[in-house]
């Protein structure tokens, strides 16, 4: 095998890499992701060492005359660097002095691959966070508004899969619009953070050169710079914070999943999937298969997994710079776009690809002893220690299922040999519906507390 043709470095190599470690070197498969970014971020370095004297704003102007050539290139497809480039920053370099002749050489003035890369990774998450976030909001959305058509639906609550004690629908949905919410807090929190600038650290001590770093941070519109350059060039928090709410993000779609995957089984048959949302079997002519939450159940250890990878690359890396740090970039544009699809399709599936069978549900309500609480509770109300009420309704449980009965289907003569507190009044108060609308403290599943609830997820989202 023959070397490459092509030398990168200085003067300092006789000789071009072998092929085979050039490309096991490169990152332009992958980091060319970063194309604009780093464009955008050119663009601001040169107009930074113009303002600054270092070079002349007629050399200035010609750089960002030449990005800009090159942005538009990229745009036409005309513009598609290989591996002989290493990295989307030396195929930009490269490019933008055959456009502008050896001014361009001029613009790696000041700053060093270390810290463009960094600026560049930090311009790409911070656009994607606020993408994010809105697909986060337009989830919020959906649920808010078949809460909103649900209030007084019941389903079945569960503890440890066993059936507890029936909810509101809304509430039930609301529950993740609540978990929706701290992603999208905790991504603003993530994103101030990410929105710190890198540019002008250098490769890891600043540079010898006057340069301006607010001033490329202002037009970067970063809200800060880094005010040490080790910790500038070397720092990558803020994609392990990201990818951390990102995993926070797939631990709460995938537990929706779950839940889908289980109302829309013939055991639970709660839900119904719509042909634009479901697959079939390839052997089995009967099945519709719930594919959307089971591959955002599957994909959420992907997340996870690169959230591991991050953390495991950072935890031995002394300062500043390594090149293991390029291996930040597949995992996080991976975990970028998995949120993103997950979310999308997430809000997809519950916009127009299921329905709430809304009947089965009111008879899942109706068959258990989830109103059992409610009989302890009824006599708690009229003086019964409510542990004394606990363990005699324990009791009646126990008894109705060995005769084959619900508490519904008790005579009022059964009720009072049982403990003469009990009335007609018990069967209201055991009733399904009532049981949801007793439960009316803050937060509860009461349909005026859910009401209530629904003017602050409304408010939330801006509706």
């Amino acid at each position: 095998m023959t070397q490459t043709s092509k030398q990168t470095w200085s003067q300092r190599f006789e000789s071009a890499l072998h092929p085979t470690i050039a490309r096991f070197n490169a990152s332009i498969d992958f980091d060319i992701e970063l194309i604009e970014y780093d464009l955008t971020g050119s663009v601001a370095h040169a107009k930074m060492l113009a303002k600054c004297g270092i070079i002349s704003p007629e050399e200035g102007e010609q750089l960002v005359t030449g990005l800009e050539k090159i942005r538009q290139e990229y745009h036409q497809g005309e513009f598609l660097p290989d591996v002989d480039s290493e990295d989307v920053h030396f195929a930009v370099e490269h490019r933008l002095v055959e456009i502008v002749g050896d001014v361009g050489k001029k613009l790696h003035t000041g700053r060093s691959r270390n810290d463009q890369v960094g600026t560049d990774t930090r311009l790409f998450l911070r656009e994607e966070i606020q993408i994010i976030r809105q697909q986060l909001r337009d989830f919020q959305a959906v649920l808010v508004r078949i809460a909103e058509n649900n209030v007084e639906t019941l389903i079945p609550g569960y503890t440890h899969l066993q059936r507890a004690q029936p909810l509101s629908l809304a509430h039930h949905l609301l529950a993740y619009f609540q978990m929706a919410e701290r992603d999208w807090e905790r991504l603003g929190d993530v994103s101030k953070r990410v929105n710190i600038s890198p540019l002008g650290c250098g490769a890891l001590a600043g540079t010898t050169f006057p340069i301006d770093r607010h001033y490329s941070a202002k037009l970067l519109h970063f809200d800060k710079v880094y005010d040490n350059s080790l910790d500038g060039v070397s720092d990558r928090d803020f994609a392990i914070e990201f990818l951390s709410a990102a995993s926070l993000i797939m631990v709460h779609l995938s537990r929706l999943s779950e839940e889908v995957i289980l109302w829309s089984s013939e055991e639970f048959g709660f839900i119904t999937l719509k042909d634009s949302c479901a697959t079939g079997s390839s052997i089995m002519p009967q099945k519709k298969n719930p594919d959307v939450p089971e591959l955002v159940r599957g994909k959420t250890g992907r997340v996870f997994g690169h959230l591991q990878a991050m953390l495991v690359m950072m935890k031995g890396l002394p300062l500043a710079y390594n090149k293991d740090l390029q291996e930040d970039k597949e995992g996080l544009f991976d975990g970028v776009s998995t949120v993103k699809a997950c979310l999308s399709a997430m809000t997809i599936l519950l916009q127009e690809g299921l329905e709430f069978r809304t009947q089965r549900l009111a008879e899942a309500v109706a068959e258990d002893f989830s109103n059992a609480t409610d009989v302890a509770d009824y006599l708690a109300a009229r003086g019964v220690p409510f542990r004394e009420a606990y363990n005699l309704v324990g009791k009646v449980v126990k008894t109705s299922i060995g005769a084959g009965k619900l508490l519904k289907d008790l005579s009022l003569e059964e009720w009072k040999q049982l403990h003469p507190k009990f009335d007609k009044d018990i069967y209201e108060a055991i009733s399904p519906r009532q049981v949801v609308a007793a439960r009316n403290s803050y937060g509860g599943t009461g349909f005026e507390q859910v009401k209530q609830a629904l003017q602050v997820a409304r408010s939330i989202i801006g509706e």
